[in-house]
């Protein structure tokens, strides 16, 4: 009997243990989108993987600098992916810009002569742009990144299409309307209007059934695939009961990226300038769709998470909690329609504010008004012609202010090289919009020290989903701030800013005596005694997890 109850007491312990592991592992290993460090690319400019698809639809007129299609492709985005370029950085979720087919020609507004290269001038939803690539290449994409851990964003424009051309007639008046202009100083005049000249607003707010623009019906009828469209139009409306108003379709087309391939989010565009509830149809439909393709695709599923939505509601701030002001009236973009929107104030908050007030902000905001939602924080973009570090002066602070304060993080291309953006001879944002420099990341011992720094706090970051999903508390601001994330089971500590290389850290309210920990900034093991871990470092941070 005792030989029993030995070997029962045996059992346990070691059951206990495993326990023990398998929260850890959890917690650690938990994909978390509020948590996520996002890498936001231009997918004509990061790298070409496929020189054979640089031309297409004679697209030859001589466009003004970086106005024009440069080669980047989704092979290419794919290349870097096995070749772990993300994996490095601790990138688990890449948002690229638009694939479908753009318009065939040129505009020339001005900036100079310029091509649809950036993906926002639709000319047909159904399709991706050869320039791009094909399905196969996204299908490929998204199974190479699921195998990765890496979520794909693709990103939807439904407010409008591409700009008339003498290739591209405009759409029929009861899809879109070419007038008046935005002024943006009301609800009204922000959505029932075009956001620039020539750039044909989709009318979003009408529920009176439309016929398919004539030119989309030639086109899929050239291309031999009339008959399957419109078969799978009439199951669409059929089956959700919508009006064949603009924007259902769209919707359609839309969703069916996240049936055939399985992404796991949209990025969505322009969202101010479309009615709200437009954003809460679209939610329905793409968690529908969503759920089809994991019924269809058990193997293939990843997690429990929802299909991701955040949204660009243009001058967004966190401050502003849940409601956007269009000054006669507010609304909710949360509630109902996105995960999370894109954070506008985060770059002047670190401009203004210090690292403490930043965190203590962040947390405090998004566990109150904000909670079970999240923002998308980001330094650089491709249309913010007032980055936080325009001149790449200091991409040590910039790295260390997006990556470590709370919410979701978009490393844009190239802040992690500290790639220019102060291009000669550009017009606008073409000056953001350059190749991403791979040539500067294989051959510059500073560019390859500054992508190192990137590195250490992106893994860091994707391995702990404390550092964006969990609760800040400071500890000491003896040697640089010094403070602790928690989320579930998942705990670390973090110093920044620390001017004594001798690091003495009280870790009590986190780990116990004997804890081994690991430094993964300096790449050095401590054990926790009296509360504390003592040791030097060369480094100003300090990453402090358990082993």
């Amino acid at each position: 009997m005792k030989k029993l109850l030995f070997i029962f007491a045996i059992l346990s312990i070691i059951a206990c243990k495993n326990e023990q592991v398998a929260q850890k592992n959890t917690s650690e290993n938990e994909f978390v989108w509020q948590a996520a460090n996002l890498y936001f690319l231009l997918t004509d400019r990061f790298h070409n993987g496929d020189i054979s698809n640089d031309l297409n639809f004679d697209r030859t007129k001589t466009p003004g600098k970086f106005r024009g299609f440069e080669g980047g492709d989704l092979r290419g985005i794919t290349q870097k992916i096995k070749e772990g370029y993300f994996t490095k950085l601790g990138i688990n979720a890449i948002w690229m810009t638009p694939i479908v087919e753009q318009i065939h020609d040129a505009t020339d507004e001005g900036t100079g002569v310029t091509y649809a290269y950036h993906g926002y001038w639709t000319k047909d939803w159904t399709t991706i742009d050869p320039n791009f690539g094909t399905k196969e290449d996204l299908n490929e994409l998204v199974e190479t990144a699921h195998k990765n851990g890496i979520r794909i964003l693709l990103d939807a424009v439904i407010n409008h299409t591409g700009p008339v051309t003498e290739k591209e007639p405009v759409w029929p008046s009861d899809w879109v309307r070419t007038s008046p202009k935005c002024e943006y100083n009301n609800y009204e005049n922000t959505t029932s209007c075009t956001l620039v000249e020539n750039l044909p607003d989709i009318r979003t707010d009408s529920n009176n059934p439309v016929d398919l623009p004539p030119q989309l019906i030639e086109k899929w009828e050239n291309e031999g695939r009339l008959a399957q469209e419109m078969a799978e139009l009439d199951a669409f409306f059929k089956r959700t009961g919508y009006p064949r108003a603009p924007r259902f379709y769209i919707m359609k087309w839309l969703t069916d990226y996240i049936t055939e391939f399985g992404i796991d989010g949209y990025r969505v565009d322009t969202v101010k300038h479309a009615e709200e509830y437009v954003w809460q149809e679209f939610k329905k439909e793409c968690d529908f769709s969503f759920a089809e393709f994991k019924k269809n695709n058990p193997e293939k599923v990843l997690d429990n998470n929802d299909f991701y939505l955040v949204g660009e509601v243009y001058n967004y701030a966190i401050s502003h909690g849940k409601s956007f002001d269009f000054g006669d009236k507010k609304v909710n973009y949360f509630d109902e329609s996105f995960n999370s929107l894109i954070n506008f104030e985060i770059k002047w908050n670190a401009k203004q504010m210090t690292s403490k007030a930043v965190f203590q902000k962040y947390d405090s905001l998004l566990n109150s008004e904000l909670k079970g939602y999240g923002v998308l924080n980001y330094m650089t973009s491709h249309d913010d012609g007032q980055p936080f570090d325009k001149e790449r002066e200091d991409p040590y602070k910039t790295a260390i202010m997006l990556l470590l304060t709370p919410g979701t993080s978009q490393v844009y291309y190239g802040d992690e090289s500290a790639r220019s953006l102060t291009i000669d001879d550009t017009i606008g944002d073409a000056t953001l919009r350059s190749m991403m420099n791979w040539d500067e990341i294989n051959s510059s011992d500073d560019t390859k020290k500054i992508l190192m720094h990137w590195q250490k706090l992106g893994k860091f970051r994707a391995n702990h989903p404390a550092v964006g999903a969990g609760r800040h508390h400071v500890i000491s601001e003896d040697n640089g701030l010094i403070f602790s994330r928690v989320y579930k089971n998942d705990r670390i500590i973090i110093g920044i800013d620390m001017f004594e290389s001798s690091i003495n850290i009280d870790v009590s309210s986190i780990f116990k005596d004997g804890d081994i920990l690991k430094d993964s900034y300096s790449n050095q093991e401590v054990v926790v005694k009296n509360g504390k871990v003592d040791f030097i470092s060369k480094f100003s941070i300090v990453l402090l997890e358990k082993k």
